[in-house]
């Protein structure tokens, strides 16, 4: 296991949550276009406190997960400082929390705080354990060339090139299918 439980859980929501964006998503579209959408996505993952469902909270969101997307596989010293610029704008104060069977994990944000301020913060506590880890390298892009597509290598050797077994798989149809009309 490279990180604990709540911070592979957070990666893979926040790969998920970049993964809604027009071209990096199965349908092609923007998969958080609604409030509804954005209720399905929430649905799909425990994140508990305050969430309004309003268009105001879906902007927010969005907003967040470009500032998310930003951040992703970039260098130490820029996840750093956008880790400490996130958590001090929060006025983040982490505290040991126990629900929904998670066990003890960290939150640093009241549940009464907006939606998108909670997942940025909640980001930014999982960059912590990525940085103190030494495994940006970790948070990767997809390699396939037609993705936008991003993902969190969690593999024992960290051999990871796609985000989806669709996107492996459609490379490596397409590459046999080069090197069948080779002469």
């Amino acid at each position: 296991m490279l990180f604990t439980h709540d911070t592979e859980v957070n990666l893979v929501f926040f790969a998920a949550l970049l993964d809604t964006v027009a071209g990096a998503s199965e349908s092609g579209e923007d998969e958080l276009s609604t409030p509804e959408q954005l209720s399905d996505l929430l649905g799909r993952w425990k994140f508990t406190g305050r969430i309004d469902r309003d268009a105001r909270e879906l902007q927010e969101v969005r907003e967040t997960r470009q500032r998310v997307r930003d951040i992703w596989g970039q260098d130490e010293a820029a996840v750093v400082a956008w880790v400490n610029e996130t958590l001090a704008d929060a006025d983040a104060v982490p505290r040991l929390v126990d629900h929904d069977d998670l066990g003890w994990h960290i939150h640093a944000t009241t549940d009464e705080s907006p939606l998108a301020e909670r997942m940025l913060v909640e980001a930014a506590m999982a960059l912590v354990d990525v940085v103190r880890a030494d495994r940006l390298d970790r948070l990767r892009d997809c390699e396939a060339d037609d993705c936008t597509g991003v993902f969190i290598d969690l593999s024992k050797n960290g051999s990871k090139r796609f985000c989806s077994a669709r996107c492996g798989n459609r490379i490596a149809v397409r590459a046999y299918r080069a090197r069948a009309v080779e002469p």
